[in-house]
């Protein structure tokens, strides 16, 4: 764990190295999306083979089994069932009030010259769901029920198969969970009766890239979807760079991160909050060696004391893939006062922004670049993660300068419509139309403005 100043914050953070742009990886890819484009489910048997844990015969799972999984849950684990269904009723209310902020409308622009916009579901989307160092439940949920909420109409997971060929039972239960919220509010009333009933969930056993090239291109036995969706691997990744355009995706994601920022005295200044940044720091770094846990503090002695707590909450619980990020990237910046607190951050944009100072409420207006914030001492982003109903796919690898997290605006399309009734406002509109097209040189966009000459 490196312990800088922030006055060192520029040097460092130019000196770390730029995103790898592995070849290697890129060419293996390239030809996973060639051969599958060419060979269809063939393609992907032999990858599957070669890649995943197991080879299924039919990549679709039976609906009858998916329900098996989520009875088998609901028998052995009614904890872990009832953790998912809270979680899910969370999440499903909070994307439907997200839904409520996109609607359709017209506007008069001027005299016979209306405007307007439709918001309207793609048609069919997929939610990949990893399943490698640690299965993600949870994604199942985070990521079918955005969609289903947005009015998709069939929705598709996709999770590597294991060795009987099946994904991991935990994963189809959720999202047998996640199906079963679908359509409903938390009273169980519909939510409108365009959409009540009218989505579909399928269950595919398909891992890596070579998932991500049969959905985006379709084979014999899997359909081409309008949206891919859900974390993955760096094969995950790069399929879905390369394919981004014959297909819709949310984001690439890369290497999950969290800043927490500390500091102002009193309560978000003590020991309970070195002891609480400690155990973020860690439940950050023990997802993969290449996670990245940072947090801004306002003095050394604070730093130390955090670095100190870290090391005791490792020794205790030993984490080789916490202790590996942690070593390689984990970092403590010493910063001079808020002004530089926020400018850092914002330079890091991080997928996860923890705010644990006094005053919160002053610092939120000028922090403008991160995935998710966490406001207070208690906002845990464990919570974001599982149950409090934010999405947990969220943008990485600084890019929450320009993305935000994954939501139903994924699963939407926003048409625009224009309807002309021959007033003075559309005559206005229509010889400035004439007069740009002239200016373009393009003589029949001129001569159908002019065609409609009143």
């Amino acid at each position: 764990m490196k312990i800088i100043d922030g006055i060192a914050f520029d040097s460092y953070w130019k000196n770390i190295a730029a995103r790898n742009d592995d070849g290697a990886l890129g060419a293996a890819v390239q030809e996973i999306i060639a051969a599958v484009r060419a060979g269809g489910d063939e393609a992907v048997r032999r990858f599957a083979s070669r890649f995943d844990k197991g080879c299924p015969e039919q990549f679709e799972v039976s609906p009858s089994v998916v329900k098996k999984s989520l009875d088998a849950l609901r028998a052995n684990d009614p904890e872990l069932t009832a953790a998912l269904e809270l979680a899910a009723d969370h999440i499903s209310r909070f994307s439907l009030k997200q839904k409520e902020q996109f609607f359709d409308f017209e506007y008069e622009m001027d005299d016979g010259l209306v405007t307007g916009q439709r918001v309207i579901p793609v048609e069919r989307a997929a939610i990949y769901v990893p399943a490698g160092r640690f299965p993600l439940i949870s994604t199942a949920l985070m990521g079918l029920i955005p969609a289903f909420s947005a009015g998709v109409g069939e929705l598709i997971l996709a999770s590597p198969p294991l060795e009987d060929g099946l994904p991991d039972r935990r994963i189809m239960a959720a999202a047998a969970i996640a199906g079963e919220i679908a359509g409903a509010s938390p009273g169980g009333k519909a939510v409108s009766p365009e959409t009540a009933g009218k989505s579909r969930l399928r269950v595919f056993a398909l891992g890596g890239a070579q998932a991500v090239a049969a959905l985006a291109l379709g084979t014999e036995t899997v359909p081409r979807v309008d949206v891919i969706a859900g974390p993955g691997n760096k094969y995950v990744a790069a399929a879905k760079r390369m394919l981004f355009g014959e297909v819709g995706i949310d984001f690439v994601a890369g290497p999950t991160d969290v800043l927490v920022i500390a500091g102002g005295g009193g309560e978000s200044g003590g020991a309970r909050a070195v002891d609480l940044i400690a155990a973020d720091m860690l439940a950050q770094a023990e997802h993969d060696p290449d996670a990245r846990a940072r947090a801004l503090v306002p003095n050394r002695d604070m730093a130390e004391q955090i670095a100190g707590a870290v090391e005791r909450r490792l020794t205790a619980l030993p984490s080789e893939a916490a202790r590996s990020s942690l070593d390689s990237g984990g970092l403590i910046i010493v910063y001079e006062n808020r002004e530089e607190a926020i400018r850092i951050a914002n330079t890091i944009a991080p997928e996860h922004l923890e705010l644990q100072t006094a005053r919160a409420g002053e610092w939120i207006p000028a922090l403008k670049n991160y995935g998710s914030l966490f406001i207070g001492g208690l906002s845990a982003e464990v919570l974001g993660d599982y149950s409090a109903g934010i999405n947990h796919t969220l943008p990485t690898s600084g890019s929450a300068r320009f993305s935000g997290g994954l939501s139903v605006r994924h699963f939407l399309k926003t048409l625009t419509t224009l309807r002309c009734a021959g007033g003075g406002g559309f005559e206005k509109a229509r010889r400035a139309a004439e007069r740009i097209a002239a200016a373009e040189g393009l003589i029949f966009h001129v001569e159908s403005a002019r065609s409609r000459a009143l």
